[in-house]
């Protein structure tokens, strides 16, 4: 029996955060609309629905539901660009399954970002333009992080073209290590910053116990975006990187017992984000009080925006239900190096 021989469906998700969304969610995808339809990145009028069907504008104001409007706008301006370079350079196309290729396009990338020459490439200009508009509202030092992040992403994102093109199949201490990048986890929380209109002073989140929510936060998303689009990766035979294969493919597990598995890795890290969010909290700045709220609200915005996003939906009907209760209640650190420091004294 094979994954494909079962229907994967995972059990309610375990996050007792409540759902919140930006009041002006709207307007603020109106506006998204108008610069994508002026930028351009789409060819036709399907890749245009398809871009639009990411409903990025809704999924990041669920991330900062009490954010500031034209920084929500940025973070979405990002996310709309994100999956549009995902699904034309990173998920398909010339570079896809070229790490040589696909290393020298992201290193221009990046650089479209620092630099303050617009480059000719269509994605890198978007991408120069974002840039531009995050200088005028953020600080030198968010704007750094947010570069940072990007650059990390881009390197997962290698990463695991590197492996499409040898036919590999990463091991679960490799995958739980760059999964999160991979999935554009890194950039993605660091938009909390901009969104919210904040900056999180250096020591805190700096400090090894923000380190680690920060990486939770993206890895339980990751994760939680594996579980929604497995059907999906089925039908369009992507599923290399995916957790459910990687712990069929390393562990010898039957599909029943690599979703129960994935689902209890996904649900452990869960249990100390909020046992670990909720001891840093009782001595944060202001500042670091939003970002650890805005954590929050990444995961639970993730789930609740993947219920209803078409680019789940491919695969068919997808099933999205929340539960107060996690799935595996055992509190012990992951067995995995990777994650396991999860679990030192961090704060307190």
């Amino acid at each position: 029996m094979t994954l494909v021989d079962v229907d994967v469906v995972p059990p309610p998700f375990f996050c007792p955060i409540p759902a919140a969304v930006h009041p002006a969610v709207g307007e603020i995808e109106a506006v998204a609309i108008e610069w994508l339809d002026r930028v351009h990145l789409h060819r036709t009028d399907r890749e245009r629905d398809r871009l639009l069907g990411t409903h990025s504008a809704e999924f990041y104001a669920r991330f900062a539901p009490d954010g500031v409007p034209t920084h929500i706008l940025t973070a979405a301006l990002w996310v709309y660009w994100g999956f549009a370079f995902d699904d034309a350079r990173c998920d398909s196309g010339p570079y896809s399954m070229d790490p040589s290729a696909f290393l020298a396009l992201s290193g221009m990338v990046q650089r479209a970002m620092e630099g303050t020459v617009r480059p000719a490439e269509p994605y890198a200009a978007a991408l120069h333009d974002i840039a531009a508009r995050m200088r005028t509202q953020v600080t030198a030092t968010v704007f750094r992080r947010f570069v940072e992040a990007h650059r990390h992403w881009l390197h997962c994102v290698a990463w695991q073209i590197g492996n499409c093109a040898a036919g590999r199949m990463p091991t679960v201490q490799e995958y739980l290590t760059m999964r999160a990048g991979s999935a554009g986890g890194p950039p993605t929380v660091e938009l909390l910053e901009i969104a919210n209109g904040i900056e999180v002073p250096s020591r805190e989140m700096d400090s090894p116990a923000v380190r680690a929510l920060t990486e939770m936060t993206q890895l339980i998303a990751s994760l939680d975006n594996d579980l929604h689009s497995f059907r999906k990766e089925l039908v369009e035979n992507q599923t290399a990187h995916n957790i459910l294969s990687v712990l069929r493919g390393h562990d010898g597990l039957s599909p029943a017992a690599a979703l129960d598995a994935a689902v209890s890795i996904r649900d452990r890290a869960m249990i100390r984000f909020l046992e670990l969010r909720d001891q840093v909290r009782a001595t944060a700045s202001a500042e670091l009080r939003t970002y650890l709220a805005g954590l929050g609200h990444a995961i639970r915005g993730n789930i609740d925006w993947a219920g209803n996003v078409p680019r789940y939906l491919s695969g068919g009907p997808l099933r999205v239900e929340i539960s107060e209760e996690p799935h595996d209640t055992n509190p012990d650190p992951l067995p995995y190096p990777a994650v396991s420091w999860w679990w030192e004294r961090l704060a307190g």
